[in-house]
């Protein structure tokens, strides 16, 4: 109860300037030509190396996502990744005033197991909380996020069809993306472990607007092992607001 107090209260006392820091959103600098190469992001747009506090309270997700998964994944699983991050940074001396986030996890093949385990793990971890907000049932996009989907996957419904079968069928632990490749076009893929479509390794890469963890810490005191429940209680959670903004510019 202290640390939702906490937050709410650090919410408060900075404003809609601490709320905006907190949720900056990278924007693409130019798109690369290769086809199988993800977007360059602006490195004064970049995800932070440390951890943001959440925008909302524990238990502001349920009933999609409950209390006490969302307490053990922040402040246990998350801050983990953040914690053995800064321990990568420091060990293979990467300058992080010069190196953005996304611009390491680019050339990810370069560094250590620990600094891709844990430089993805914080970075998805970041861009997970951010596009989560209080459940509302049957919510969707709209604008040009949703004329986007409806033209690459003929009807939003398709979409999360597909979207569904990419999380539920990731097999093990991993994250399910829908990305802007490099034809500004949407597609949707999938990623084992805390590996992202902004690394070098990816099979498929390009830049991620939304990402659902996968992994079993994310959901399993309330679904169990009913990975396929839990995401179709997600659907309801997306904050399709800050989506819509993270792929404005950059879809055709």
């Amino acid at each position: 109860m202290a640390n939702n107090t906490n937050r709410r209260e650090f919410l408060k006392n900075t404003g809609k300037a601490g709320l905006a820091a907190a949720l900056a959103l990278p924007v693409l600098d130019t798109l690369a030509t290769g086809c199988n190469q993800a977007p360059t992001v602006k490195t004064g747009a970049a995800t932070p190396y440390e951890q943001q506090p959440l925008p909302y309270a524990y238990n502001a997700l349920e009933p999609a996502i409950d209390a006490a998964t969302m307490e053990i994944h922040y402040t246990k699983h998350a801050a983990t990744y953040a914690k053995n991050l800064a321990e990568a940074i420091t060990a293979e001396k990467v300058d992080k005033n010069s190196t953005s986030l996304e611009t390491l996890l680019s050339g990810i093949s370069k560094y250590s197991a620990k600094m891709r385990n844990n430089a993805g793990g914080h970075y998805n971890h970041e861009l997970f909380w951010q596009a989560l907000k209080t459940p509302v049932e049957g919510a969707k996009p709209a604008g040009k996020l949703l004329a986007a989907i409806e033209k690459d996957f003929n009807s939003f419904d398709a979409f999360k069809t597909q979207f569904g079968d990419a999380a539920k069928n990731r097999f093990g632990s991993g994250w399910a993306w829908l990305i802007v490749g490099n034809d500004k076009k949407l597609a949707i893929v999938s990623t084992p472990n805390q590996d992202n479509p902004l690394m070098d390794i990816a099979e498929a890469k390009g830049f991620p607007v939304l990402g659902l963890d996968v992994w079993e810490h994310a959901y399993y005191l309330k679904y169990q092992n009913k990975r396929p429940d839990y995401i179709a209680a997600w659907w309801n959670a997306i904050n399709w607001d800050f989506v819509q903004k993270r792929a404005a510019g950059i879809i055709g």
